[in-house]
């Protein structure tokens, strides 16, 4: 498929800036919205903490949308997820380990799905044999609904991938469940490929790789 540039409104692109500790309490709410997230599940109060927590590290790549003086879209990327999270709790368990006994008291059955996620980088690594090892990922985007298809969602994707691209990365990865066919629709749209399947929290999997390099859309240092 032959893809065209990006059309960037520059009224558009103002709003956009990256992630903040002060927003971090919208980035939580908006979060929530995306409703199967298990860290939304867990409730605003540990969402917070979490992306205190991310943040700060050097691998981590967030930015948000403002509009009408408040947040209302955000995405959250990394450079490095694994190292990324073993860091951050290596530097913050404390805070976390309190954030998540809180929000397991509301929520005990979520106690085995939050163990399973320390496998997540294992299970959703490059397939053997693919000669591929993708470490920067897009991790989570979430709007208000009232901008969706406003041309904003796209536009932050496209300011994460060139933040990726300008730190050297040649490829981006993201996951979606099989079953979200709009997912698929859009990331094909950017030029994604499927590197491959998993199975987490019961359910089937897929891994998306867009090579930035080659992307007509990502603007390149």
């Amino acid at each position: 498929m032959s893809l065209s540039p990006f059309r960037v409104d520059p009224q558009l692109r103002a709003r956009i800036s990256p992630m903040e500790a002060g927003d971090l309490q919208e980035v939580a709410r908006l979060h929530g919205a995306m409703g199967t997230s298990l860290w939304a599940s867990l409730g605003q109060r540990f969402v917070q903490q979490v992306y205190r927590a991310l943040l700060s590290h050097p691998d981590f790549i967030g930015f948000v949308y403002r509009e009408g003086g408040r947040v209302r879209g955000f995405i959250a990327g990394t450079s490095d997820g694994p190292r990324m999270f073993r860091d951050a709790a290596l530097r913050h368990g404390p805070a976390l380990g309190l954030a998540t006994i809180q929000a397991l008291a509301r929520r005990p059955a979520a106690l085995l799905p939050l163990m399973e996620t320390a496998l997540y980088f294992s299970r959703s690594a490059s397939p053997p044999g693919s000669g591929d090892s993708v470490r920067a990922e897009s991790m989570f985007c979430s709007f208000d609904r009232g901008l969706r298809g406003r041309g904003a969602p796209g536009l932050i994707n496209k300011v994460l991938f060139d933040a990726l691209a300008a730190r050297g990365h040649e490829a981006v990865k993201i996951t979606t469940e099989a079953s979200n066919m709009l997912a698929a629709r859009q990331l094909v749209s950017w030029g994604f490929v499927v590197l491959g399947r998993f199975q987490f929290y019961g359910k089937q999997m897929i891994l998306w790789r867009l090579d930035l390099r080659h992307c007509p859309r990502v603007a390149h240092p």
